[in-house]
């Protein structure tokens, strides 16, 4: 063979190379999503949760604000156990992301492993076929949060339904102090012994509980939606008198219309409700010169609206605490609360709805003078000098034959706390345009 033709025939073979070498790029490439998760995946393990570069919006689809130190749990936290917390989102996505906190800890909190999936039915542990997904933190599937901090996990890709029910299981194996929590969540989850944070089953999870512990929020990539309604409220926002595990928290409707009614601004809503939460004063001092449980309206703001994700808008639902809990005499004080309030929101661009404060007629707390203090803020609020716009819960659901007290249907029986019909009623009387109108409060 020549040298001429020697050439030749490595040229030929070095562009068979190529070919088949692209090819096999092309092939890989070019497998769709659930086929690269089964290739990359253990067969009995949760499937690849790296989530790639995709188009989308980062939004809020369920929070819980941090309400205080769980009772109990002051020497040894959840050590040795797995938390399955169970949440309900407001709209779906693509990846997902959590939030932990160990805000109200006074040691380290360390979690060995997460994971975030579908829960295969309402009110069950056991997670949605092939929807379990392992959490990592900064690339590491353990993560030690320091006392007074949260942390957010790297995004999980996992194909998130709206309208539906996560699992979020973390595992904690030493002793870690008082646990985070937000007690009223009105809404069953569980716990196991040992680490069970990757069965898919939930056959592990024999005990139940009525709180959110450490998960104070989860986001999705999402492109259904091009931002997040905040609301922040106290347990009427909370939810406290909804039937356990409906998600018939007025919230929850709002979350609803925006997604199913036509021209609706594409808002997911999260809820950050605190049972018993007022405008001017926190509740009971924390530990060991720590946070105070149940946070004011005003200390909290800045944590649990400007910091939440892809934040567009505000909803405002408090002072009826702090008249009819603190005694609050003077109508002006907690207006100027909720207008300073609108002020930090508008500090950072985002539009302010708020509410006017429900009748509580017949409760065990009411007096003359305080209902002379609501229907002097109520004024206020409705004078457009406290908020951009006012979505008037009190007209909605007073008595008219007595404006003192709710309408009989829309009383749980303790005439402060609205009934799920309640609850629908206040979510409907909401008008979804002024989540993005262009009025402005006279502050």
């Amino acid at each position: 063979m020549t040298k001429r033709h020697g050439y030749a025939l490595l040229a030929a073979v070095l562009t068979v190379i190529v070919v088949v070498s692209a090819a096999i790029y092309i092939g890989v490439t070019g497998t769709d999503d659930d086929t690269k998760d089964q290739l990359s995946a253990s067969p009995r393990g949760p499937r690849n949760s790296a989530a790639p570069a995709s188009s989308g919006t980062w939004v809020g689809t369920w929070s819980a604000s941090p309400a205080g130190a769980e009772p109990g749990t002051e020497s040894h936290g959840m050590a040795g156990r797995s938390v399955r917390n169970v949440v309900h989102t407001s709209v779906g996505g693509e990846s997902a992301r959590i939030t932990l906190s160990n805000l109200y800890g006074t040691q380290p909190l360390t979690i060995t492993h997460a994971s975030v999936a579908v829960a295969a039915a309402s009110n069950n542990p056991a997670a949605a076929v092939d929807t379990l997904r392992r959490l990592t933190f900064r690339g590491d599937t353990s993560v030690v949060i320091p006392p007074g901090q949260q942390i957010v996990s790297d995004a999980a890709r996992l194909r998130v339904p709206h309208d539906a029910d996560l699992l979020v299981t973390t595992f904690s194996p030493a002793t870690s102090g008082p646990v985070t929590y937000h007690p009223h969540a009105r809404q069953i989850s569980y716990v196991a012994d040992g680490d069970h944070t990757e069965d898919p089953s939930g056959s592990a999870y024999h005990e139940q509980s009525p709180y959110w512990r450490y998960l104070s929020a989860v986001d999705v990539l999402s492109s259904e939606s091009d931002g997040t309604v905040v609301v922040i409220g106290d347990s009427i926002t909370d939810g406290i008198s909804s039937t356990m595990g409906t998600n018939r928290r007025w919230t929850d409707v709002l979350a609803d219309r925006l997604r199913e009614e036509s021209g609706a601004p594409r808002y997911s809503v999260v809820n950050q409700g605190i049972s018993g939460n007022r405008v001017l004063s926190d509740g009971r001092p924390g530990l060991r010169g720590g946070p105070g449980a149940n946070p004011s309206g005003l200390s909290r703001f800045h944590r649990d609206v400007l910091g939440r994700t892809g934040v567009k808008a505000v909803v405002i639902a408090l002072g009826i605490n702090d008249i009819l809990r603190n005694r609050e005499t003077d109508a002006r004080r907690v207006a100027d609360g909720l207008r300073e309030l609108t002020r930090q929101a508008h500090a950072r661009g985002l539009r302010v709805v708020g509410a006017t404060l429900t009748p509580f007629g017949g409760h065990r707390g009411f007096t003359p003078a305080l209902e002379g203090v609501r229907r002097s803020v109520n004024d206020e609020i409705r004078s457009g000098k406290v908020f951009d716009e006012v979505v008037d819960f009190d007209k909605a659901l007073r008595d008219p034959y007595d404006p003192r007290a709710l309408l009989d249907r829309y009383d749980s029986g303790d005439h402060l706390h609205p009934s799920d019909g309640g609850f629908r009623r206040m979510a409907q009387t909401f008008n979804l345009t002024h989540l993005k109108g262009t009025s402005a409060a006279e502050l």
